[in-house]
């Protein structure tokens, strides 16, 4: 079986990278299952032969310029509070018209769809694909209206009370922070009249099946969970003292290791809540060896005003391969990710194949990620001072903390190999091929 996966770009962003990595997966072990697979996306990066990229086949360059404007346009007058991404998935691309011809040239036996966004597929045009369909959601684009996220939870929730997607997008659900014309409805409406045919959905969380499952649009639809893949051998434990050393960080110091604080601007990321922790983390150590520790940010320069946190900040500066990020994972003695709402972050899913234990509240996909005080620990969502209690719990005791790294390293073997990845994948890719030669559905 021929599978084509189809990602607005290969490697540009978690959930291309994600995305990747699934087709990887099945480049690399998915002979055994009788597949091979082929990545299409509109933007390139990686020299990989296996991902053919550039604009629809036939695409006329007058129309490729107006598509932009004409999405641009779709959005007029519509404001919100939410900062999430919102794509409208209009006007049609012909990517759509380009991925029938390669079903009918025996290219395409089953296109696995990912991360769309605009420009790479219409609403319109995923409805009218004939061949059979799988679809790995990154995010909760493709059961919502526009946006790509719901709202964050507001200070004292522990989840998300915006919730149009379960509700139906009625016009009573508007939340009180839009405005304009209901541009989530809209799109929402366009998916209920276009999709006709129930898709296979695969989950990389159990949070975000749990969503599909509640939501009107995709509710009665097959869902799968199947977690991503990452590569063992390039994810894999290295000597922390070499990776200090390399990275000209202090040998003998706790390290606390986190994202960049630049997604302050998101508050799905959480970093003011991990700013709050910090500085009561700082009260809770004072006058014990966790008084010395110090922390590592990845992904973001030093910034002009760097914020008092009342400990020693190294910035790693923004990282553009693999090893760089492998020794940052293994000088830290802990990686905390602070989110309010993330469906399987990468990182974490990395930072326990390196051997690192991982600090997050108990929210979303983050409960896949750490098993509780195995391989890291939870935090009462969104309360910073549980995230702090839950950091120095990993750093006091070095003993348990190589328990928790050893354990760690386990779980990434156990889940997220990339050959127990690529057979889950055949089993839906079987299932779904046979629901579309079901004389019941056809």
């Amino acid at each position: 079986m021929n599978i084509l996966h189809v990602n607005a770009s290969d490697i540009s962003g978690g959930a291309a990278r994600a995305a990747y990595r699934i087709h990887r997966s099945l480049v690399e072990h998915g002979v055994a299952h009788g597949l091979t697979s082929q990545m299409r996306v509109i933007s390139q990066l990686s020299d990989d032969p296996t991902v053919i990229s550039g604009p629809p086949t036939g695409l006329n360059p007058i129309w490729r310029r107006l598509q932009p404007r004409l999405a641009q346009r779709a959005r007029r007058g519509f404001r919100t509070g939410n900062p999430t991404l919102h794509s409208v998935a209009w006007p049609s691309t012909g990517l759509g018209a380009e991925l029938q011809q390669r079903h009918r040239q025996g290219q395409a036996d089953l296109v696995h769809l990912h991360w769309l966004g605009d420009g790479t597929l219409s609403i319109e045009e995923i409805g009218r694909l004939p061949m059979p369909l799988v679809w790995t959601l990154h995010d909760q684009w493709a059961f919502c209206g526009a946006e790509h996220y719901t709202s964050p939870p507001l200070p004292g929730e522990s989840a998300s009370s915006d919730e149009r997607f379960a509700a139906g997008y009625s016009p009573a659900s508007r939340p009180a922070h839009e405005a304009g014309p209901d541009l989530n409805r809209r799109t929402w409406l366009r998916k209920r009249r276009a999709w006709r045919r129930p898709i296979h959905i695969v989950c990389p969380s159990h949070w975000l099946s749990d969503c599909a499952r509640r939501s009107t649009l995709m509710g009665d639809w097959p869902i799968t969970v199947i977690p991503y893949p990452i590569d063992l051998i390039v994810w894999a434990p290295c000597d922390q003292a070499q990776a200090r050393a390399l990275l000209d960080l202090p040998g003998e110091r706790p390290l606390v290791l986190f994202g960049a604080m630049g997604g302050g601007a998101d508050p799905r990321k959480g970093a003011d809540l991990l700013l709050d922790a910090l500085q009561r983390l700082r009260s809770q150590v004072a006058g014990t060896p966790l008084e010395q520790l110090e922390l590592v940010v990845f992904g973001q320069s030093r910034p002009a005003q760097p914020p008092d946190l009342g400990f020693p900040i190294h910035y790693s500066g923004p990282l553009h391969d693999d090893l760089s990020l492998r020794l940052l994972y293994a000088a830290a003695d802990v990686f905390v990710i602070p989110s309010r709402q993330d469906n399987l972050p990468n990182t974490g899913l990395e930072a326990h194949g390196c051997g690192t234990p991982v600090v997050a509240f108990a929210t979303g996909g983050l409960v896949d990620i750490v098993d509780h005080q195995v391989t890291g620990a939870l935090a009462q969502p969104f309360d910073p001072l549980s995230l702090a209690g839950s950091i120095r719990w990993v750093l006091e005791d070095s003993q348990r903390r190589r328990k928790l790294a050893a354990a760690a390293r386990q779980r990434a073997e156990r889940l997220w190999d990339p050959a127990r990845v690529a057979g889950l994948y055949a089993e839906v890719y079987g299932e779904s091929l046979l629901a579309s030669t079901s004389p019941s559905l056809r």
